[in-house]
């Protein structure tokens, strides 16, 4: 049974344990204690003093993606996209409005496919959008094709379901 789309995302490890989350701005590891589900909206960088958590997905590069992957608890859902592609475009609306809702059980980030060619030859990908689910340093999920809201919150459930070891919420 899928949950409802106003059901909350199934609870990341991040909710439970204590995690490490990699700053949006200055890529700088911060630690994060029990209750993120509480303090997400306050927290702030103790590098650069900005917010951990801004709703809306980060541009992964080369340069800042292992720091962003080596986030303890709290899966990363990358979009590998290019500016040229169709689907891309027509599903990033999508994809912005659901890094909001997901936020923080989940941080989400995109990946120029075209400025950031190594990093889609590792992650072999063949066909845009394609998104990756990553967790606990390692790729846990994966689906290619633009897909709508619902289409995209019940798949990234069902994902981090499996990725996290927890149900996900049916109301």
């Amino acid at each position: 049974m899928s949950p409802p789309s106003n059901a909350a995302p199934p609870a990341p490890t991040a909710a439970s344990s204590p995690a490490t989350i990699a700053c949006p701005h200055c890529n700088g590891a911060n630690a994060a204690g029990t209750d993120l589900l509480a303090t997400f909206r306050s927290m702030r960088c103790s590098h650069c003093g900005s917010p951990l958590f801004t709703g809306t997905p980060l541009t992964l590069t080369a340069a800042n993606f292992d720091a962003h992957t080596a986030a303890d608890g709290l899966p990363l859902l990358v979009d590998f996209w290019a500016s040229w592609c169709g689907p891309c475009k027509s599903m990033a609306p999508v994809f912005d409005r659901l890094a909001a809702e997901f936020e923080p059980h989940v941080r989400f980030a995109k990946v120029d496919t075209d400025s950031e060619g190594d990093l889609a030859t590792a992650f072999r990908i063949r066909t845009i959008p394609t998104l990756s689910l990553v967790h606990d340093r390692r790729e846990v999920a994966r689906i290619a094709g633009a897909l709508f809201a619902g289409d995209l919150r019940r798949w990234l459930y069902g994902a981090l379901s499996e990725a996290t070891g927890t149900e996900a919420a049916t109301g």
